[in-house]
């Protein structure tokens, strides 16, 4: 402990307070978690040889776990609350206060119903179009510009389409400034400190513009179509009857188009992937079936969500030990998905495994598990496996490109959300006829 902080903790706790909080510091495991990232739960689980153990984070009792079993007790109906299972910082970013992620029973999901209401195969169809028609406009864009960071071009046409797809007005020279602060939401969830401030505050923006979007529709001066997010999330009623309240309401909305930009990160490791094995870009030309491996492979290997949070709502016992109510349990997603109990040699990229995969909803768990109507799961999954493949398709048969040698696409797993260091960087774009 630094001189400043022990002076501060002296002159806020006395002595015996210094003492208390030196101890509690030193058992607490939260610069680890930061340090390690996504290996922080599964370099534990090795260490004790366990799928369960205790820690503490941010100076609070939790229990990690990981594992399709542990999984399938995560996600027992009723058995866990996701109040209170995140740090207010990551929940103010990725969902916010009033959003179906904080809900729980029936409440959680009639709102539930209201996203997958927009998943129709319809639906996810003029999402994957538009993102089609905006990616092409950009090969020949990409053509003159020498140096092209993929990553950031993704997340602009991703956020421009989901705009367009939602029924979200969105100037054009506005979409830059969208686009950023969709990503610094992004960014910043899995952070402390300047990143995740930075977040913050262009939330705040984001917020304020689709508020008036809210209003806009309801008041009659935005006219959308039915059936679209901004129609649906603006005149959705709760369990009782009322409409969401504005702020909710845009958060809802925002819920729907901040993970679309997400996206962005899979296709990104999606092009790596083609990058650092070359016979997938073969294989996807010879087997109409290994562009669903390939994607859900990719989903698989890389680092999305490292982690899930809940609280125990309802009493349990697991693997001898007892599950008091209001317990904090974090379950390891990253780890689950390189579990060689399930997954032969996990940490080879090899589509092909998909083959023979059972299918089962805690297993393989990138976005979450369970069922998408009646749990947490992610319910823009479907969304993210067509896009997922329609950005392969682009990659492998719209348009041909040089992987700039001088750039660092070494992965870090301490940093979350996980990212290509160089985001990864292409020239020498051509359309390909």
């Amino acid at each position: 402990m630094s001189t400043k902080t022990r002076l501060m903790l002296t002159a806020l706790t006395g002595s015996l307070g210094v003492a208390l909080a030196a101890r509690a510091l030193s058992m607490d495991n939260t610069l680890s978690l930061l340090s390690e990232g996504y290996e922080f739960i599964p370099k534990r689980c090795r260490r004790y040889d366990s799928d369960i153990f205790e820690t503490r984070l941010m100076l609070t009792k939790a229990v990690c776990m990981m594992g399709e079993e542990a999984a399938e007790v995560f996600y027992e109906p009723g058995r866990f609350t996701r109040k209170g299972a995140l740090p207010q910082t990551t929940l103010r970013l990725l969902q916010d206060k009033g959003s179906a992620q904080v809900m729980d029973g029936e409440a959680h999901r009639w709102r539930k119903r209201m996203f997958m209401s927009l998943m129709t195969p319809a639906g996810i169809r003029r999402l994957a179009d538009a993102i089609d028609d905006r990616w092409r406009t950009r090969i020949g864009e990409w053509k003159g510009m020498g140096e092209v960071v993929l990553f950031h071009e993704v997340e602009e046409i991703l956020c421009r389409a989901a705009c367009e797809w939602a029924e979200v007005p969105l100037a054009e020279s506005e979409s830059r400034q969208r686009t950023r602060e969709f990503s610094a939401m992004i960014e910043g969830a899995g952070s402390v400190g300047p990143r995740n401030w930075r977040g913050q505050l262009l939330r705040a923006r984001t917020e304020r513009w689709i508020r008036g979007v809210i209003e806009e529709v309801r008041a009659g001066e935005l006219e959308v179509p039915k059936g679209s997010a901004a129609h649906v999330v603006s005149w959705h009623r709760d369990l009782n009857g009322e409409l969401l309240d504005t702020d909710v309401a845009a958060v809802e909305l925002i819920n729907v188009l901040r993970p679309v930009v997400a996206v962005a990160r899979y296709m990104v490791f999606a092009a790596l992937a083609l990058h650092e094995h070359l016979e997938c870009r073969q294989k996807l030309r010879a087997d109409d079936d290994y562009l669903e491996m390939f994607v859900q492979e990719v989903r698989r290997f890389y680092p999305f969500f490292p982690f899930v949070g809940g609280r125990v709502s309802n009493e349990f016992d697991w693997r001898g030990r007892h599950f008091a109510r209001g317990t904090w349990v974090l379950l390891d997603l990253y780890g689950t998905n390189h579990d060689a109990r399930v997954w032969e040699q996990p940490k080879e990229f090899r589509p092909e495994r998909f083959r023979e995969w059972d299918g089962s909803a805690f297993s393989f768990v990138p976005q979450g598990g369970g069922d998408h109507y009646r749990d947490h799961r992610c319910p823009g999954e479907w969304i993210t496996i067509e896009l997922m493949k329609r950005a392969v398709r682009l990659l492998t048969e719209s348009m041909s490109y040089d992987v700039v040698p001088k750039q660092d696409l070494w992965i870090d797993l301490s940093r979350m959300p996980a990212i290509p260091k160089s985001r990864f960087v292409i020239a020498g774009v051509r359309r390909t006829p």
